[in-house]
């Protein structure tokens, strides 16, 4: 990623909610390529320290071992910040299905300390994971930032409660804040493990083994898969963006285009096959459909192009291709 453009975040004081986790860690690790001062904010409930044991002896980065469920810890973090990059959360549909209330706790709660936290430190601009969650059961495609429907879980309720917080914030307080609607991210530090990994690296890690996966009725559900890199970007766009008509809105962060969980499967095989030709010869296994999943989820990234300049970096195929080489390393 070039992050020439980036150069003004140099000295600045950035702190990353969640930041030991997949996308919190990519954060941390190209704001320090940039040369600004990063502090992480994380419990370690998902994230893992093996993702930021590579920064902990640059002096340019400090961890905080916190719960933004706890407000005094939040105030403490965002002292001195210019900036907030929210990440932490407890993702995962079935995750809030099964415990709705620590889902709530966590991402309702912690969210409005940290807003609260922000607001007191004066913090120059709050930028927040959001999710095309959001969009529930809006049948509409693509998906356009002002056209939502009901959301389909208590995920999805958390996360459009904090972007009406965000709203209110701005203006009750003058908060700017910026919220970034993910979809379907993926790509290097994501957790294959857990019983609520994402399906592209547990399908990875299932194809390694020489296991077929399994897919979630006939595969025809699609989705907007993000690389990392396309999200990265956002968030440094929206941190550095000089152009205030772009403040206080919610973004699509996605590429605009969709794959269905079948081409999905057939990608992730042509990658690993070029290091294991046995994985050509593994089958799919289907079963009953997902509650709370949509079928699916494409988005428009017009607005994004148009407020904050975003241009995405990389493809469905492009990013499938560097994640396969990532995994590959990392999970041998």
């Amino acid at each position: 990623m070039n992050l020439e453009a980036f150069k003004v975040l140099k000295n600045k004081n950035v702190l990353v909610t969640g930041g030991a986790g997949f996308i919190g860690s990519n954060l941390c690790e190209n704001l320090l390529k940039i040369g600004a001062n990063v502090t992480c904010l994380d419990n370690f409930a998902t994230g893992h320290h093996h993702n930021i044991a590579p920064f902990l002896k640059n002096p340019h980065f400090t961890l905080i071992e916190g719960d933004i469920r706890d407000l005094e810890t939040c105030h403490s973090a965002c002292k001195a910040q210019d900036f907030v990059l929210h990440e932490a959360a407890l993702g995962s549909v079935p995750r809030s299905i099964e415990d709705p209330i620590t889902t709530n706790d966590v991402n309702i709660g912690g969210f409005l300390n940290m807003l609260v936290a922000a607001r007191d430190a004066k913090v120059t601009r709050f930028i927040y994971a959001a999710s095309s969650s959001t969009y529930g059961d809006s049948e509409a495609l693509p998906k356009v930032e002002d056209t939502i429907g009901k959301p389909l879980s208590p995920y999805a309720i958390t996360k459009y409660v904090n972007e009406l917080y965000a709203e209110n914030f701005f203006s009750t307080y003058g908060l700017n804040t910026i919220g970034l609607r993910y979809f379907n991210v993926f790509g290097r530090r994501q957790d294959p493990n857990g019983a609520y990994a994402a399906v592209i690296p547990l399908f990875v890690k299932q194809f390694m083994n020489h296991e077929s996966p399994l897919i979630n009725g006939d595969g025809s559900y699609s989705r907007d898969y993000t690389y990392i890199d396309n999200v990265v970007q956002m968030n440094l766009r929206a941190i550095t963006t000089t152009n205030e008509a772009a403040l206080n809105h919610v973004y699509n962060t996605a590429v605009g285009d969709r794959t269905t969980l079948v081409q999905l499967t057939d990608l992730l095989k042509k990658h690993l096959t070029k290091h294991d030709a046995k994985i050509a010869d593994i089958s799919i296994t289907h079963g009953p459909n997902r509650q709370g999943d949509i079928p699916h989820s494409l988005a428009s990234v017009e607005k994004a192009k148009r407020l904050l300049a975003y241009a995405p970096s990389h493809t469905i195929s492009k990013g499938i291709e560097e994640a396969v080489e990532w995994y590959w390393e990392n999970l041998k």
